[in-house]
């Protein structure tokens, strides 16, 4: 979790590496004991958030950042705690020590006692005691010397590179940039930004291993080595009783406690740095196998995946062949089936039609009959009747012969005059009952005949049509009638 606060007073700030807006502030932290009366009513307590309310009243108008307890017994509590300003300390030390607290409930009084934090920061004496007695240690070699620092909880975004995209990340490059201000820097290591170093493990000098958290994201720790002794001595001086504070482009500030110590695991030695490229590469190449593997699994998954996608796609499609083969079949049989009704309904009416034209050629064969009978019996009265005439007439003929043979002796001049011209006048009257009635049966004959040639060739019309279509449909013809004339 991070460790930033907000700063409203950058007053005492230092500048550290103002590209990167960075600032070193100094840390103004006390130690407040608070001396406990001895509590004689059983169940009676002492409330630590009022004593803490009662310290925070005594140093007013100033205020502490921080305050919390950090040890507690019967007979004292102890606090620490944190002021905006190191310049301000002194004020608030003299507002507290020797001073009395009056808690409700209790009649004695708390004395309080208050002094300067200790700042926990290694001194020189520290790194020159450990390196000289360390037998592990050859100082001709760089990293088992006093020429390492080692951060923790150092803000990440503080130092991210702002050209880079991913800006939650710290850069070794700006981290070098900015100790570079304390002397020339050899090398740096931002554990949290090596993939593998999560799964690598080194041999301490105990025989213990150390691993690092990349759990947070918001700080890192890193290791910072210098070319020269006096780099590393000037940012251990830089960097004591101090915090690190951030000034962003909009003017606000933060702070961040980090902790800093000397090197004492030889982590940027060049066996070290080899072993952990080394270790790296092994890493790499099991990644890149279990890389590999994890490839090969997937083609082979996504290969199993693809063949019974295509095993479905083939059923899917076989299923719609058989599918679609059935309805083509079935509309192959609703066609087949269409198709017989249709031959079938035109074959019924073919024979309806034949039927009806048989009847009708039937029915025109017999008017032609009744026509030529009429004709016929036409032609017989009107020679019945022209006999009949004769014979009257003859037997008339003969009557007035044997009535003027009787007056022929009387008027035989005026008689056979008579009878002559009675003779001619008949004469005329046949010829001319004779010619009509010729004249009147050549126009029946000539008209009949007309319509039967007609109704004859109309037959034969339809008859040679049929022929024609029974030829053209392979059938077996049928005999033709041939009419009597």
């Amino acid at each position: 979790m991070s460790n930033t606060s907000v700063c409203n007073d950058t007053s005492e700030a230092v500048e550290f590496f103002e590209p990167q807006g960075l600032f070193l502030k100094p840390i103004g932290k006390l130690n407040v004991s608070v001396q406990l009366p001895q509590l004689k009513t059983p169940g009676k307590s002492i409330s630590n958030w009022e004593v803490m309310e009662k310290l925070k009243s005594m140093i007013k108008p100033d205020m502490f950042i921080s305050l919390k307890i950090v040890k507690s017994t019967l007979e004292f509590l102890r606090f620490e705690g944190e002021v905006e300003n190191k310049g301000m300390l002194k004020n608030v030390l003299a507002r507290l020590e020797g001073k009395l607290i009056k808690l409700s409930g209790f009649t004695e009084s708390l004395k309080v006692r208050a002094a300067e934090a200790k700042v926990n920061f290694p001194s020189r004496h520290d790194w020159e005691s450990f390196f000289r007695d360390a037998k592990h240690m050859n100082e001709m070699k760089s990293g088992e010397r006093p020429d390492t620092l080692h951060l923790k909880d150092l803000p990440s975004r503080w130092f991210a590179n702002r050209k880079d995209q991913d800006k939650d990340k710290p850069s070794e490059y700006i981290l070098k940039k900015v100790f570079d201000t304390f002397g020339c820097v050899r090398c740096v290591d931002i554990p949290m930004l090596d993939p593998y170093r999560k799964e690598m493990v080194a041999a301490q000098k105990h025989g213990s291993i150390q691993t690092f958290s990349f759990g947070q994201d918001l700080t890192f720790e890193a290791f910072v080595q210098f070319n020269e002794y006096v780099g590393f001595d000037r940012a251990m001086s830089a960097l004591r009783g101090m915090k690190l504070m951030y000034k962003g482009e909009d003017g606000k500030a933060w702070t961040a406690n980090i902790k800093v110590d000397f090197d004492k695991t030889k982590h940027l030695t060049d066996k070290s740095i080899k072993k952990r490229r080394i270790e790296r590469e092994k890493l790499e190449t099991l990644e890149r196998q279990r890389e590999e593997k994890v490839r090969k699994e997937r083609e082979e998954d996504e290969r199993k995946k693809a063949e019974e996608r295509q095993r479905k796609e083939d059923e899917e499609r076989e299923r719609e062949r058989k599918r679609l083969d059935k309805l083509q079949r079935r509309e192959d049989r609703r066609k087949q089936r269409e198709e017989k009704r249709k031959l079938k309904a035109l074959e019924k009416k073919k024979e309806e039609e034949q039927r009806k034209l048989q009847l009708k050629i039937a029915l025109e064969e017999r008017k032609f009959l009744i026509a030529q009978r009429k004709l016929e019996s036409l032609r017989l009265l009107t020679e019945l009747f022209e006999r009949v005439k004769v014979i009257k007439a003859q037997e008339d003929l003969e009557k007035k012969e044997r009535e003027l043979e009787e007056e022929r002796k009387r008027q035989l001049a005026l008689e056979n005059k008579r009878r002559i011209e009675e003779e001619k006048r008949k004469e005329e009257m046949r010829k001319k009952r004779k010619l009509r009635l010729e004249h009147q049966e050549k126009e029946l004959r000539e008209k009949i005949l007309k319509n039967w040639r007609t109704k004859e060739e109309r037959k034969q019309e339809v008859q040679r049509e049929e022929l024609r279509k029974k030829l053209s449909g392979k059938k077996k013809l049928k005999s033709a009638v041939v009419m009597k004339r």
